[in-house]
């Protein structure tokens, strides 16, 4: 553990993460899936069941997250957990460029590895992304729907035991993926990264910046999710293009796996004759 500290905290070296790969020989294309907080490569699997077979898939599960180092002094930031993807794709000996497909969390890192590594990356599909605007300092009459989803993030941050026992309630109603994974055991790096890529978050004015063809998934009843911020984005980035679908925030029933199914065979190029 003490020498672990020592390469990961001191010297700056990023973990590998715990991964799949189904390596396949001269693919057409390299996916590779990021899952959202408190979720696992598990996430992934209705989506990944219907794609081609001649595609590479590589699912990645973040630091702190399913069976990847979950390490109690790191950060969680964004830009940790993308040299963390990084560090596990030169394991992977990649070759060309990837498309990422990112879900919630996953997404910011998606944003942050094309930000930082952009050489590697042809396109994105970007699921429910939590992107929200810096706080705003104008009075308003009522709060933007940002600054009330961080005082919300702020508040479970500050009662992390009672959150854990709102997993089931948060399954049940759609709010978090049936493979969620918060336990006593788990619960401080979900708060970290809840502190650190998601309330303290640049990812928006990021994402801007991108020149990256990135396609946005959005459900209408996604109560994480500022739809007005992703319309925004839009207009501001005319590399972004924006999908929007009856649906909660996580990845699952027929309309959002589909949806995200056609989203990655558009951004495919053609099967090899």
């Amino acid at each position: 553990m003490f020498l672990d500290r020592i390469a990961h905290e001191w010297l700056k070296i990023p973990y590998t993460l715990n991964y799949e790969d189904n390596q396949v020989k001269k693919p057409r294309a390299t996916l590779v899936f990021i899952h959202g907080i408190g979720n696992s490569i598990d996430s992934w699997r209705e989506v990944i069941a219907k794609l081609p077979s001649d595609v590479r898939i590589i699912a990645v599960d973040l630091l702190g997250f399913g069976d990847s180092p979950k390490p109690d002094w790191a950060t969680y930031s964004t830009r940790v957990q993308a040299q963390s993807v990084m560090a596990t794709l030169v394991k992977c000996s990649i070759k060309g460029k990837v498309i990422l497909v990112g879900h919630s969390l996953g997404s910011m890192v998606s944003i942050e590895i094309a930000k930082d590594y952009p050489w590697l990356v042809k396109s994105m599909i970007l699921c429910s992304p939590p992107l929200y605007l810096a706080d705003d300092t104008k009075p308003r009459l009522l709060p933007r729907s940002d600054k009330i989803l961080k005082s919300i993030y702020n508040s479970v941050h500050n009662y992390p035991d009672e959150f854990v026992k709102l997993k089931g309630f948060a399954v049940k109603y759609g709010l978090a993926n049936p493979d969620f994974d918060i336990a006593p055991d788990s619960v401080d790096a979900y708060m970290a990264t809840l502190k650190a890529a998601i309330i303290n978050q640049t990812s928006y004015y990021d994402a801007v910046k991108l020149a990256i063809p990135t396609h946005i998934i959005q459900g209408t009843l996604d109560p994480f999710v500022v739809a007005r911020n992703l319309k925004q984005l839009t207009k501001d980035n005319h590399y972004i293009k924006l999908t929007t679908i009856v649906a909660a925030h996580e990845v699952r029933g027929s309309k959002f796996v589909n949806t995200t199914v056609k989203a990655i065979n558009s951004a495919l190029p053609k099967p090899r004759k």
